[in-house]
């Protein structure tokens, strides 16, 4: 059986070389010797549109990831990527270039023989009542149209001043309502049908085993980047968390 690797909230910034360079080695190392690789969201620290690939003012480093990953799926491994809370603008120009298949967020995968949900996490952080707010406004066509007909640098000014206003929010807020509801958990398992999950997002990374409808599920939450970073591997001996 071919090996699935799963990482999410790498945050790519100019900020951060040290972690693009992990990434960038990840890929060529553990990732060249991969079936899969999925990306569950927050690849980068922030996306002001895809037409930023091709700029000649847009951030060098957007293609440089997409080239990498190119060569990974080139080679033959399939690569995935679902939207984060982070790089939700991330379009079909940056998947052909990337050669990364975009999925929905959440979606079902069949992962060494088992249905997996997999999902970026923030629609899981039900407790946070602002954030979801936030998110169904993002979202929604009519902002995403109004900031993309913004030039680079106006989206890039305005992404700065939003990360300035969520770290404040952020640091003000209680710890326990950022992390996933367990009724969001045990809800969107009951829903596909599902025993397994896999996401990111809170920077929480564990595995938790828990009971539903008399069954046993686990939840496997991965690692976010900020720090030394690591994945998620599944092969045929199971499912594995592995800190670099």
């Amino acid at each position: 059986m071919a090996t699935a690797l799963f990482v999410s909230d790498v945050h790519v910034a100019g900020e951060r070389p040290a972690t693009t360079a992990r990434f960038l080695e990840f890929l060529k190392s553990e990732g060249a010797r991969a079936g899969s690789l999925y990306i569950l969201g927050d690849l980068f620290e922030y996306w002001i549109g895809d037409d930023d690939l091709g700029a000649l003012d847009g951030d060098p480093l957007t293609r440089q990831i997409a080239a990498a990953l190119r060569e990974l799926s080139v080679a033959g491994v399939a690569v995935y990527f679902m939207h984060g809370n982070r790089d939700f603008l991330i379009g079909a120009a940056f998947c052909a270039a990337s050669g990364a298949r975009l999925i929905e967020d959440p979606t079902v995968a069949q992962v060494a023989g088992i249905p997996t949900l997999l999902a970026h996490g923030d629609t899981l952080c039900t407790d946070d009542h602002d954030y979801q707010a936030w998110r169904r406004v993002a979202r929604s066509e009519d902002w995403q149209r109004e900031f993309l007909a913004k030039p680079l640098d106006a989206r890039r000014a305005a992404v700065g001043q939003m990360r300035e206003r969520s770290k404040a929010v952020i640091s003000a807020k209680p710890a326990e309502i950022m992390d996933v509801s367990l009724a969001a958990v045990n809800a969107a398992c009951r829903a596909h049908g599902v025993r397994r999950l896999i996401h990111g997002h809170t920077h929480r990374p564990a595995h938790h085993d828990f009971e539903l409808d008399g069954v046993t599920c686990e939840r496997w939450v991965l690692p976010d980047w900020y720090g030394p970073g690591g994945y998620l591997l599944v092969d045929e001996g199971g499912a594995r968390l592995v800190n670099f």
